[in-house]
């Protein structure tokens, strides 16, 4: 018996799981914004569905609330008065490419006799 077209076709996968739609990550980023809080990036449809769900129960924020809360992080993010991560002109020597640390932990360690 001869196979039909359709049985030597190749099957396309069905997908099982779609990506997100640029509406639901749309909706998801507003829902964020308005409830002050942050979310997973979904990798299905199913798990964005999941997170908007989430989303919305939580309590909405005050737009002023929001903004001021914003304007606060971003003054704090630019003055970062004690940021211990910092590079500060004492701890480099040299310039350019010859640039070192001034304190290297190996010149800490001692030799052996």
């Amino acid at each position: 018996m001869k196979p039909t077209p359709n049985q030597l076709a190749p099957k396309k996968p069905i997908p099982t799981a779609l990506k997100p739609t640029p509406k639901q990550l749309r909706y998801l980023r507003i829902l964020a914004d308005k409830t002050g809080s942050t979310f997973a990036y979904p990798a299905t449809i199913d798990d964005a569905s999941s997170e908007i769900t989430r989303l919305n129960k939580l309590p909405r924020t005050d737009t002023g609330e929001r903004t001021r809360e914003r304007r606060d992080v971003q003054r704090d993010l630019a003055n970062r008065p004690g940021d211990a991560t910092a590079i500060r002109a004492r701890d480099i020597r040299g310039y350019g490419s010859s640039a070192r640390w001034a304190h290297n932990p190996a010149d800490n360690t001692e030799q052996p006799s």
